[in-house]
């Protein structure tokens, strides 16, 4: 008798990869903070802001940032927070300022800001792979007819 119930029962339709609609859209950083700016370009790129958002397909938006070299960060992280990497060479720790990377190359920073918040596999890569940083307010992806995109 239980099982007649479930047959009879619907189920969710999950949609292919193909059939989730996706945007092109345009946001500005100028005079935004970094950190907040990276929360809602994740969730824009991961699709949480779509219903038909689904954990395991990549249905996020392409988002295209303008004005990266605008960014701000608070307090005294500028001058406290630090970057470390290691070259693998003996004595290779090499330490950055968040103030120089952010003066130098603001889009790798930003770009590592939203990865730290994606997926950690071949699902995120891909996801990170539909983020355009642009220094300026030009961009080279006027066909596309992006989307201004108001942040919350």
């Amino acid at each position: 008798m239980g099982f007649e119930l479930e047959n009879k029962m619907s189920k969710t339709p999950i949609p292919k990869a193909g059939e989730i609609p996706s945007r092109w859209l345009l946001l500005d950083a100028e005079d935004q903070i970094l950190g907040r700016l990276a929360t809602q370009v994740a969730k824009l790129l991961m699709g949480k802001n779509k219903p038909q958002f689904i954990r395991h397909l990549n249905c996020g938006d392409q988002v295209i940032v303008i004005n990266v070299d605008k960014l701000k960060v608070t307090g005294k992280k500028s001058l406290q927070k630090t970057y470390f990497h290691h070259t693998g060479y003996p004595g290779g720790l090499r330490a950055e300022r968040l103030g120089k990377r952010l003066a130098e190359r603001p889009e790798k920073l930003f770009r590592e800001a939203v990865h730290g918040m994606l997926p950690k596999n071949r699902l995120g890569r891909g996801m990170l792979a539909h983020l355009h940083l642009y220094r300026g307010s030009q961009h080279a992806h006027q066909a596309q007819k992006p989307e201004v995109y108001k942040l919350s």
